[in-house]
């Protein structure tokens, strides 16, 4: 039975909570600029004390700015600050200059305490992945029972077999799928299967080239812009299956954004980096988990978005929790030489791993 593990608070009664000074605030001193010396976020939770009293950012991200405002702590993007916003300063974390930064915040099992050093710690293709399977399982099940809010970041490989298709729709016809996150080429590729039959020309079915088959994610994506938008294509060419069908059937969100290489794009893509970034925060503030699934940039982009913790409507604080998928070790494993250090990396093919995670939730 699937449990969270208990926020473990910090103690204030301590004598460096206690005799800690008031962290220092400075005025911004232009839009999109912090003062020198300023304070960097990271993912894991950070309590600033002001006035004399600790506050916890509760809505927190990577490699931004601290700014005390209204009686609470906001977490901004550079981009985000306005000249004048008061600025944390300080770049010490254990409460030298009133900043703290809670690492070790939540409760380990027996056997993550179990010892400093033993074999086969990393994440590699001779790591035994069947225990993650079912934790994640498990995961998945306590999410959907509890309101938890599950974000998928998905590559267009997830699109190029006609059964990883069907288990994807199926996970969200079942209510594992809180918001997905993808580039225009899942898309393109996702529709270009229930269109046509294949991906980038290969038959999603059987793995075969289809004559021409190279103009058939052009005449997917030409044939969607002219309908206006995905929906509209979906209805007026009667797709019956895929991953962005679902998504549209089941009102689940998808955000699309685009790159320096696409085609097209599809109408619903952001071509804007920053409106894009902000669309994808807009879900990773409510995100329990995350996994993101061969797609090494993409899924980077949204760890460095997600803090180790959130802090739900009730004041309770609990894990996020966050799974990279992919082929090859070196991306699974990126994730955490990229600062979110507590992405967990499964190192196999994604049509396997939603296969296996279909049959063990029973799907």
């Amino acid at each position: 039975m699937f449990k969270l593990p208990k926020y473990i608070e910090p103690d204030f009664s301590q004598e460096k909570f206690v005799k800690a000074p008031n962290a220092k605030l400075l005025a911004a001193p232009v839009d999109k600029a912090a003062p020198k010396g300023f304070h960097a976020t990271s993912i894991f939770p950070e309590y600033f004390k002001v006035g004399g009293k600790w506050y916890l950012a509760e809505d927190s991200r990577m490699d931004c700015v601290p700014v005390f405002e209204n009686g609470k702590i906001h977490v901004r993007e550079f981009r985000n600050l306005k000249q004048g916003d008061q600025v944390v300063v300080g770049r010490t974390e254990d409460c030298e200059e009133g900043i703290y930064v809670h690492a070790d915040c939540f409760e380990k099992g027996e056997q993550a305490k179990a010892a400093t050093f033993g074999f086969r710690q990393s994440r590699s293709r001779e790591t035994g992945f069947s225990h993650d399977y079912q934790q994640l399982i498990e995961l998945l099940q306590y999410e959907r029972t509890h309101g938890g809010y599950v974000v998928w970041v998905l590559g267009p490989a997830c699109s190029f077999d006609a059964g990883a298709r069907e288990c994807f729709a199926r996970l969200v016809e079942n209510g594992y799928v809180s918001a997905l996150l993808a580039g225009n080429a899942l898309a393109t590729h996702d529709l270009e299967g229930g269109y046509l039959g294949t991906a980038l020309g290969m038959d999603i079915r059987n793995q075969t080239p289809h004559m021409d088959g190279h103009y058939n994610h052009l005449d997917t994506i030409n044939c969607i812009n002219t309908h206006g938008s995905i929906p509209t294509f979906i209805e007026k060419e009667g797709i019956q299956d895929g991953i962005i069908r679902a998504c549209v059937k089941c009102d689940v969100p998808f955000v699309l954004n685009g790159s320096i290489r696409d085609d097209g794009p599809l109408p619903e893509v952001y071509e804007h980096t920053y409106v894009g970034q902000d669309t994808i925060r807009s879900h990773v503030r409510k995100a329990t988990t995350v996994i993101g699934m061969a797609t090494v940039l993409h899924t980077i982009a949204t760890g460095n978005m997600t803090p180790t913790y959130r802090v739900l409507a009730d004041g309770t604080i609990r894990p996020v929790y966050f799974y990279m998928v992919d082929t090859s070790e070196f991306a699974a494993n990126k994730l955490g030489d990229r600062g979110s250090l507590s992405a967990k990396g499964i190192v196999t093919n994604v049509q396997d791993f939603m296969t296996n995670v279909c049959k063990g939730l029973g799907l």
